[in-house]
């Protein structure tokens, strides 16, 4: 009994202790366990990537002590600033989660593990050359613009087909889809025409599904749910 009552003020006194984003990342993990039982759905386990974009070092290392692994940036050269000291010390996977200038690629290709959006045959080219010269294996999304909004990046949908040949061509690792939802609009149709072109392509990942509607895609079984925001909170 007196063990008993020492290890619940030990579990007290650590949640005291855990740093807001722990808690948040949690919470997340919570919601997304409770999504899947109440869907029933086998063998499902998508990936919680934290966007760390903006945030330093000193407000991500709560998670890298949690043991989470997987982060997401949008800017090359932050990356590279942020985490090229001791993404491999901890085991890093980072994800490129924002567009990609072709001017950018080789320090990309050496310092990301996903790129998230390849959007034309130019970018993919270069990417290939570029892993090439160090024999490293990038795992690559195809963003698609799914809304069709001239505004935004991703290749057109009905080019998608010819861009992932070109890539495959290029020995790039096409893991799935990716898309950025039109914003203020009920993600539900974009996420359930996404999920059906990775089905029809023969892709077997999704990357959709951010801070507002991850729940959302988990009715599609997105792979990689790319959270910022809701962990690290409101960015300057």
């Amino acid at each position: 009994m007196i063990f008993v009552k020492f290890i619940n003020k030990v579990i007290s006194w650590k949640k005291f202790i855990m740093h807001e984003t722990v808690e948040n990342l949690i919470q997340i993990q919570k919601e997304i366990k409770e999504k899947i039982a109440e869907l029933k759905y086998n063998n499902y386990e998508p990936t919680v990537i934290a966007v760390s974009k903006t945030f330093n070092l000193e407000h991500i290392k709560h998670l890298i002590d949690h043991g989470h692994k997987h982060f997401g940036e949008n800017k090359v050269q932050e990356a590279m600033d942020k985490w090229s000291d001791i993404k491999e010390k901890f085991g890093i996977k980072l994800h490129m989660v924002g567009k990609l200038q072709t001017n950018k690629v080789k320090q990309a290709v050496r310092i990301f593990d996903f790129i998230h959006s390849i959007d034309s045959e130019k970018l993919a080219q270069k990417v290939a050359n570029e892993q090439k010269k160090i024999n490293k294996n990038i795992k690559i999304f195809i963003q698609i613009n799914i809304g069709d909004e001239a505004q935004k990046s991703g290749v057109e949908k009905q080019k998608s087909s010819n861009l992932i040949k070109f890539c495959l061509d290029n020995s790039l690792d096409i893991q799935g889809l990716m898309c950025l939802t039109p914003f203020g609009e009920d993600p539900t149709k974009y996420f359930l025409e996404l999920s059906k072109m990775n089905n029809d392509l023969n892709l077997t990942k999704t990357s959709m599904g951010m801070s507002d509607d991850y729940i959302k895609a988990i009715n599609y079984k997105s792979s990689y749910l790319r959270i910022g925001s809701k962990i690290f909170g409101k960015r300057n």
